[in-house]
């Protein structure tokens, strides 16, 4: 199998992920910035034109963070990002749930909306500069809210560091680039990051 890979979050927590599992996936790099991942080729592989997507060796493709780091767990249950047992894997699940859509997807739809407006109005309908600042203003909301949830845990699922973490630092340090920090009043999230950060598997 072979890792379609580019820059930005999405792939990062999958390169991450398969860092953690001591897994060494052959990667094709797609040209994101370059339009590559919606030319013809790659969209008879990934309609979307999504990345990352996993290709199998049958030719099947994989696409979403969620269901390649599923895919590899499956195949290779060693070194569990998601989890051990039925508990674990639902308790990983459930937090990577709530951080995809209380703060990945305010935080990227804003961003595309108005910083990301000139590469993306071309290609799909986006918010009003109005309703993108409405949005940023929830994921701070939502990020003071995860903080306060997680006091006096080392990761999101306590012990166990897992994707949800590996969501987590990549698009809080994504943000952070974007002009979405973490809110200054936020107290987990800091010591949480310089654990998170210091990992090998973050510089995947």
């Amino acid at each position: 199998m072979k890792l379609h890979d580019s820059i930005g979050p999405n792939p990062r927590v999958v390169r991450m992920a398969t860092a953690e599992k001591q897994m060494t996936i052959d990667t094709v790099t797609v040209d994101l910035m370059g339009g590559e991942n919606r030319q013809p080729a790659y969209l008879a592989k990934v309609p979307t034109g999504g990345l990352p997507a996993l290709e199998l060796d049958n030719g099947t493709c994989i696409a979403e963070i969620m269901a390649i780091v599923e895919y590899l767990e499956d195949v290779q249950p060693a070194h569990p990002v998601i989890g051990a047992t039925p508990e674990e894997r639902a308790e990983t699940r459930m937090w990577a749930r709530r951080i995809d859509l209380a703060i990945i997807e305010p935080m990227t739809t804003s961003f595309r909306a108005v910083e990301g407006r000139g590469l993306f109005a071309s290609r799909m309908t986006l918010l009003s500069v109005e309703a993108a600042a409405e949005l940023k203003a929830i994921a701070q909301e939502k990020l003071l809210w995860l903080d306060a949830q997680l006091q006096g845990r080392t990761w999101v699922c306590g012990d166990r560091h897992t994707l949800a973490d590996m969501l987590l630092l990549a698009f809080i340090e994504f943000g952070t680039s974007v002009g979405q920090p973490p809110p200054a009043d936020a107290t987990w999230i800091p010591e949480w990051h310089k654990r998170a950060a210091a990992r090998p598997s973050a510089a995947a």
